[in-house]
């Protein structure tokens, strides 16, 4: 994911959790908050209860390229922190893609009539 749509400041993020509206699933919590500007950004974390160091990169990866796919559909103007669960690391690709389409379109940032 290019810099440009990514939230890398601990402020920023916080922001999102604490302002922003949530929605679950079990592989991932999304963190959805409106803003002023015109792009999407998204921040990427994974606590220590994914796993050791290598496990939680492993998991932040898969968020983002599942995420790279699905940034042209979310409608601009939000700021969106990803958070990883555990069960992410025995998810395939496709099963990330799909969990991210779906709480996106739970959030609304994305039609409901694209295939996901």
């Amino acid at each position: 994911m290019k810099c440009r749509f990514r939230l890398t400041r601990s402020n920023d993020l916080k922001r999102v959790r604490h302002a922003g509206k949530s929605y679950t699933h079990p592989l991932v919590v999304l963190y959805a908050l409106a803003v002023e500007h015109d792009r999407t950004r998204i921040g990427v974390t994974a606590g220590r209860g994914v796993g050791n160091a290598v496990q939680r990169n492993r998991a932040k990866r898969l968020l983002r390229a599942a995420m790279r796919d699905l940034l042209t559909e979310v409608s601009p103007g939000f700021d969106l922190m990803l958070i990883a669960r555990s069960p992410l690391l025995g998810a395939e690709f496709l099963q990330v893609r799909q969990a991210l389409a779906a709480l996106l379109k739970r959030a609304g940032l994305i039609p409901v009539h694209q295939n996901g």
